[in-house]
């Protein structure tokens, strides 16, 4: 039996984090094994605030070791991580990929290099920025930024979608096969954009943004999950986008339909696993010359 070793925050209430990455992989047929690096009672956006707290240091370490000795590393097959509590456990986790990767070569390490955004600006620790920028997401063989964090980690200013392809490129040329960025703040006030950029070139798509008074945390953690649920499962990134995509603008509108706040992916749960034709197509932006770029 394979699995995905999913290291993120988690939540007890609301969907954030693993509590927003585990079910979605689950419903498309996978087997999670999670790890927590902060364990919070909610999100951080409540105004009452949260409890909880960041694992300690070597935390990590020890229950890679755990798996290691029964043999479950090399079971496996793609490693996910998410929000980071400290520079620590973000070398802790590139020591944890190495370490799979040694087991089964085959394993995919797909990083959700979590710092912020142009409205919140960074949310972590710069030692935490440091360390996704200069050494973890190089060893990425997948990586989900947002327009900010694409910018952080290449040094290049996006502003529309041109310097976004530049910024795509420039990752590629870095150390990931595929970029997939999941929200491309420049592109449109009206629609969501992602992007996606991959051996078969760099594609765009779109969708109605959805108003919300509040709006939903954890989105970010669910667009990673089923881009590589559905990725693991037809190893096809273009496919993968499109059905990721459309899953999460379904979440979206059930999420806004009952009118709340935390996301409601149980009630959308057929979505998640759909293959049917999507909503919403990506359309090809200079496939050839990226082709001969690389």
């Amino acid at each position: 039996m394979q699995g995905i070793l999913s290291i993120q925050s988690h939540v007890v209430y609301g969907c954030a984090g693993n509590s927003s990455a585990e079910f979605p992989l689950q419903r498309l047929g996978h087997t999670v094994w999670p790890i927590h690096t902060v364990q919070f009672s909610n999100h951080t956006q409540y105004t009452q605030g949260w409890t909880g707290k960041v694992l300690q240091q070597g935390d990590i370490t020890t229950l890679t070791e755990g798996l290691i000795n029964i043999d479950a590393a090399s079971k496996v097959k793609a490693i996910v991580s998410g929000y980071m509590g400290s520079g620590v456990q973000a070398d802790e986790i590139l020591e944890t990929v190495e370490q799979v990767k040694a087991h089964n070569p085959q394993a995919v390490y797909i990083c959700d290099p979590v710092m912020g955004d142009p409205e919140k600006g960074c949310i972590v620790n710069p030692e935490v920025t440091e360390a996704l920028c200069q050494r973890v997401m190089k060893q990425a063989d997948i990586i989900v930024p947002n327009q900010f964090e694409l910018a952080r980690f290449t040094g290049i200013e996006i502003h529309d979608i041109d310097s976004a392809i530049v910024a795509c490129r420039r990752a590629l040329e870095m150390g990931p096969k595929i970029v997939l960025v999941k929200h491309l703040h420049c592109a449109s006030k009206r629609d969501f954009t992602m992007l996606l950029a991959c051996e078969q070139g760099v594609f765009m798509v779109t969708r109605p943004l959805i108003e919300f008074v509040r709006q939903p945390v954890g989105v970010g953690d669910l667009i990673t999950s089923l881009f590589t649920g559905h990725y693991l499962n037809n190893i096809d990134a273009v496919r993968a986008f499109e059905l990721c995509n459309n899953a999460v603008y379904s979440v979206l509108t059930e999420t806004a339909n009952r009118q709340q706040w935390e996301l409601q992916i149980i009630p959308a749960q057929e979505a998640l696993a759909s293959t049917a034709t999507p909503l919403f197509s990506t359309r090809a932006l200079e496939v050839n010359e990226l082709a001969e770029a690389m």
